[in-house]
């Protein structure tokens, strides 16, 4: 299974990547890792490069870095970027998640 990025979320990455000092990205990490308040969180990072073990996927443009481990956790999943008058940042469609908290960025699995 695959992870997505909405057209949203593909062009604020693609903004984050023009920034200064980021010129050299060539795509998103995407990692799951333990804690947060319903066990795992999400964590997204600009990289260089994809790491030997990766999966590498592409979604509207832009390259998604995904280690084994954390794949597991993600497939199928779809990144948006939502902006409201409270918060903005990148929310999480998961079909994997059994349930989250409020923050949107933990979830169990």
């Amino acid at each position: 299974m695959t992870i997505t990025l909405t057209p949203k979320a593909a062009e604020k990455v693609r903004e984050m990547m023009k920034a200064p000092g980021q010129d050299a990205a060539a795509g998103l990490r995407v990692k799951v890792v333990g804690g947060g308040c319903s066990g795992l969180s999400y964590q997204l990072a600009l990289e260089r490069q994809a790491a030997e073990a990766d999966k590498v996927y592409e979604s509207q443009g832009v390259r998604i870095f995904l280690d084994p481990k954390s794949a597991l956790f993600v497939g199928g999943t779809q990144i948006d970027y939502e902006e409201s008058v409270m918060a903005q940042g990148f929310a999480f469609k998961n079909p994997n998640s059994k349930g989250s908290c409020g923050c949107g960025s933990s979830f169990t699995a």
